[in-house]
């Protein structure tokens, strides 16, 4: 019967009693199941750990610089451990450690969310683990995107309502009919307006 129908007779269970066949295009089959599971790898992204060190002391320059790659990390699916290390006596002032991952985690807020809190000063670090947050990335995109085209919707206005500069405008300071206006000619050496002419003088 396979044979009749070009195809190809298949055992797809062979422990059942009977074994089951199927009759199937066997070529088509095989390349359907490495479609699916091409398509299988590439819906399953691999999460990575990454890590993020601050000092209780850091510049707001370098805060910054770690804190966009923080946000970088969290946009790509990643989840990041932020840890803070301390030296000498820092290690007994831990609210400033803690508010330094109070910061990081509002400034990221829109992109992940606190997964593990941080539980005090161990050895001599506090940690800290965000992960991403799918709603809030959601969220401050279509935000970011409604700005963006209230933006572009003022300009507009703004350049409709600009004047025109073909001259058939309205008149603007300094300018009639699209012409500039000369400036009155200013008094020369305490001489009226009117004696402060180009005359050739006798010598």
């Amino acid at each position: 019967m396979a044979r009749e129908q070009s195809l190809d007779l298949v055992e797809v269970a062979d422990k059942a009693d009977p074994p089951v066949c199927r009759i199937m295009n066997y070529g088509n089959y095989e390349y359907q199941a490495a479609k699916r599971a091409r398509e299988s790898r590439r819906k399953s992204s691999t999460t990575v750990l990454k890590e993020m060190k601050y000092r209780p002391k850091i510049g707001s320059g370098d805060f910054d610089t770690k804190t966009k790659k923080v946000e970088k990390f969290l946009s790509e699916g990643h989840k990041v451990k932020v840890t803070i290390m301390f030296r000498g006596r820092e290690v007994y002032h831990p609210e400033l450690g803690r508010k330094i991952l109070d910061h990081v985690a509002e400034v990221v807020s829109h992109l992940g969310r606190v997964e593990v809190m941080p539980k005090g000063v161990e050895g001599r670090n506090m940690t800290m683990v965000l992960a991403p947050d799918k709603k809030a990335q959601a969220h401050h995109a279509s935000t970011s995107k409604k700005s963006g085209s209230s933006n572009t919707d003022g300009s507009r206005r703004n350049r409709s309502l600009a004047p025109s500069d073909n001259g058939a405008g309205t008149p603007t300071d300094g300018v009639t009919a699209g012409r500039p206006v000369e400036a009155p000619v200013e008094e020369r050496a305490g001489q009226p307006a009117e004696a402060a002419t180009d005359t050739p003088t006798e010598r």
